[in-house]
């Protein structure tokens, strides 16, 4: 599946779930006191975090984007705030889209640094200090981090995959759960549901029993995508890349050959040269997700191998079209709140 989900996470419990389980109940325990008690900074602006309960991808970049939008129309002056996976920055850093590599910042920085700023490091408060005082930023949108109980968050939308849910149900390592879901619902302020499917439905029940509002999203191509017809060896290093080959295929892509590769994957040259090599043999077009290509056009790929990738970018489409100016207002109403108590 993905290079911190192994396969046996998404499946019916087994001998090695159950070989895990004292592990998994450490972790657990230790991940819900955390959440509990951690000593979280207050900023000067509103945050809202767009998390998910499990480890992998669940669509919260694409989320986050669209709430970003959003926000401009509100006549708010957004920035993110990611770790960044693998980023290598000791300081809080602003994201330079056309200078800094993925190896550097992350992927998904990449991709959002182009609808906003984003500041990179593990010390969420220093880079929201940086994004409001260098950058005017007013609204802060926090990509991950749920759970890390670093800083503040007025708004906490949870984004859970409905093909695949939370898995087995279990915690790490165990399971793909970074702490158990009663622990995580108490600082859950909305659930989102994306995609179509099944696997989802026992933890919106539990979101919903609890409480907490229940949205629905769903990702799109963009219209310009340019595939009806077109014969393509499609590839991706992400989480589910299974989701992906079927959005080309929803896109009019006729998806002849895939490859997959584990999720935040750096293409070596080797690896490009034999995707580009198969793909001309059986005659077929490349394909890849946006958070790839911002790896590749940041990396090992020549401009040759770009020139013939298309790139599949993608909308997310909120149920109902409102939710989004909904989910913004209440994390301002919660900051304002949290500005009148001192």
């Amino acid at each position: 599946m993905t290079s911190e989900a192994p396969p046996f996470w998404w499946e019916e419990p087994d001998w090695r779930v159950l070989a895990l389980s004292p592990l998994s109940a450490i972790y657990a325990l230790v991940a819900g006191r955390r959440m509990r008690h951690a000593a979280r900074e207050k900023v000067e602006a509103p945050v809202l975090c767009v998390g998910n309960f499990t480890v992998g991808g669940t669509g919260k970049t694409p989320v986050a984007i669209a709430l970003a939008r959003q926000a401009r129309r509100m006549q708010l002056n957004p920035g993110f705030l990611s770790r960044g996976h693998g980023g290598s920055f000791a300081q809080p850093h602003v994201v330079d889209p056309h200078h800094d590599a993925a190896r550097h910042v992350g992927d998904e920085p990449l991709l959002l640094a182009e609808h906003a700023p984003v500041a990179v490091t593990p010390n969420r408060a220093a880079g929201a200090r940086l994004l409001l005082e260098k950058h005017g930023c007013d609204f802060l949108i926090m990509d991950d981090g749920f759970q890390s109980a670093r800083i503040h968050i007025d708004y906490a939308l949870v984004v859970v995959d409905a093909r695949y849910g939370v898995g087995n149900g279990r915690v790490i390592p165990g399971g793909p759960l970074r702490a158990n879901i009663v622990d995580q619902l108490v600082f859950t302020s909305g659930l989102l549901k994306m995609g179509e499917g099944t696997g989802a439905d026992a933890v919106v029940r539990q979101a919903a029993r609890a409480g907490r509002p229940i949205f629905e999203a769903y990702t799109r191509p963009s219209r310009k995508t340019g595939l009806a017809g077109k014969r393509v060896l499609a590839f991706a290093g992400i989480g589910h890349p299974d989701k992906f080959f079927d959005t080309v295929r929803e896109a009019g892509g006729e998806v002849a050959l895939t490859r997959s590769f584990p999720d935040h994957h750096f293409y070596a040259g080797d690896e490009l040269a034999e995707l580009a090599a198969t793909a001309r043999r059986a005659g077929l077009g490349l394909i890849t997700t946006a958070k790839d290509a911002a790896r590749l056009r940041h990396d090992a790929a020549s401009a040759d191998f770009l020139g013939q990738l298309d790139v599949l970018e993608i909308d997310t489409v909120f149920e109902p079209e409102h939710a989004p100016e909904r989910i913004i207002g209440e994390t301002l109403d919660a900051w304002r709140q949290r500005k009148l108590k001192g």
